[in-house]
C-alpha cells in the first residue's frame, strides 16, 4: 500500500506529520511514549484492509516539529484535534482514533477539544488515579534522567520499559532486536517530559478526561502491570459511553505481540452499528 506524507499545522504553529495509506473511513493512529508512527508497522497494514489509516508522529518525533514554547500535554491534545479537524473536513465525516498508552491519553484530551472525533480506542492510556506520579516514582525518574545525562540512552530506555512499562525480558529482547530500536533510543528523553507534564496538568487527570462523551473502547492486557488495570477501570467508571476489552496473555504492547486480537477488538468496536454516538 502506498504511503503518503503530509503535515497539519497545530494551533501553536507546529507541523504534525501524518502518514496516510489504505482506503475507507478515516482512522488516526497515535503512538505512545518513545515511539513514532512506525510503531504501527504490524497492526497498521491489517487496519488498512478496512480503513484509510493516518498514523501521526507526535510533536518532537520523526517528521513533526516540536514547537518553540515549553512542552505541555495540552499541546498534544491540540495537535491531534487539529489533525482530526483537517481529516474530518476532508473526508466529510468524523474520524476515529486509536491511541496507544500516552497516545490514548492524547486521544482523550483531543476529544474534549473537537467534534471531529467519532469514536476512540485507548490501549492502556488512561491517566493513573494518582496522576503521572502513579506510573513512575521520583527515584525512577531521577535514575533515568541520570542515565540520559551520562549518555547511556540505551540503558535509560531499557530501564523505562522494564520498570515503568513492565516489559518481560522476552518482550524487551524482541524490542531491542527490532531495527526501530535506535529511533526509540533517540527519543528516550521525551519519556521524562511526558511523565512530568501529566503531573503538572490538571487537565490530564481522570476527572476531566472522564468527561469524554463519545464512545470509548479501552483495551487492556490481562498480564500488564496492575497500575494499567487500575487506571483503565477508574476511567471506565467515569466515562458516559465507555467499554473495556481484555486481551488474554498481553501486556503493554499488544499492537506488537497480539496483533490479531488487537485488530479484531478495534474493528468490532468501530464497526458496531448499535453504539450510541
Amino acid at each position: 500500500m502506498t504511503e503518503t506524507l503530509r503535515h497539519v499545522v497545530s494551533r501553536d504553529g507546529t507541523p504534525i506529520a501524518v502518514f496516510s495509506s489504505g482506503e475507507g473511513s478515516p482512522l488516526i493512529l497515535v503512538h505512545g511514549t518513545t515511539a513514532d508512527h512506525t510503531t504501527w508497522r504490524r497492526a497498521g497494514p491489517r487496519l488498512e484492509e478496512r480503513y484509510r489509516v493516518h498514523a501521526i508522529d507526535r510533536r518532537g518525533r520523526g517528521d513533526s516539529g516540536d514547537g518553540d514554547g515549553p512542552y505541555a500535554i495540552e499541546r498534544e491534545f491540540e495537535d491531534l484535534a487539529a489533525v482530526a479537524d483537517a481529516l474530518g473536513d476532508e473526508a466529510g465525516e468524523p474520524v476515529n482514533v486509536v491511541g496507544h498508552s500516552y497516545g490514548g491519553r492524547t486521544g482523550l484530551g483531543a476529544a474534549l477539544l473537537t467534534s471531529s472525533i467519532g469514536r476512540l480506542v485507548v490501549y492502556e492510556g488512561a491517566p493513573a488515579p494518582g496522576g503521572g506520579a502513579g506510573f513512575a516514582s521520583p527515584e525512577m525518574k531521577h535514575q533515568i534522567a541520570g542515565l540520559i545525562e551520562a549518555g547511556e540512552r540505551d540503558e535509560a530506555l531499557v530501564l523505562f520499559f522494564r520498570e515503568i512499562v513492565g516489559m518481560s525480558d522476552e518482550e524487551l529482547a524482541l524490542y531491542r532486536a527490532d531495527p526501530i530500536w535506535p529511533r526509540r533510543v533517540e527519543a528516550v528523553h521525551t519519556s521524562l517530559r511526558e511523565l512530568e507534564a501529566e503531573e503538572a496538568s490538571p487537565g490530564a487527570s481522570l476527572e476531566p478526561l472522564g468527561r469524554v462523551s463519545i464512545p470509548v473502547l479501552q483495551i487492556l492486557g490481562d498480564e500488564s502491570l496492575p497500575i494499567f488495570a487500575d487506571s483503565t477501570f477508574a476511567l471506565d467508571e467515569r466515562l458516559a459511553n465507555g467499554q473495556v476489552a481484555m486481551i488474554e496473555g498481553a501486556r503493554h504492547a499488544a499492537h506488537h505481540t497480539h496483533v490479531d486480537e488487537f485488530v479484531v477488538a478495534i474493528r468490532s468496536f468501530l464497526d458496531d452499528p448499535d453504539l450510541t454516538e
